[in-house]
């Protein structure tokens, strides 16, 4: 009967540690998107940015340079 005891007790304490890991995770995560949840990508670069696109290429040069570097 101690055999039973004992596997019953290092069941619960495996479900236990499962659980408290899983709530500290769910939780570092809801920490994390309140963290990054105001934070604006998409806001104007400040400082000495350099624009990276160039809308006046046309598709053929895009995509001759497509093929050359090819990526």
């Amino acid at each position: 009967m101690t055999i039973m005891k004992q596997m019953i007790w290092d069941t619960t304490k495996a479900f236990v540690i499962f659980i408290v890991c899983t709530y500290l995770f769910y939780y570092g995560l809801r920490i994390m998107h309140a963290e990054y949840e105001q934070y604006h990508r998409y806001d104007m670069p400040n400082g000495p940015a350099v624009k990276v696109f160039n809308a006046e290429d046309n598709f053929i040069e895009r995509l001759n340079l497509f093929f050359r570097l090819g990526e």
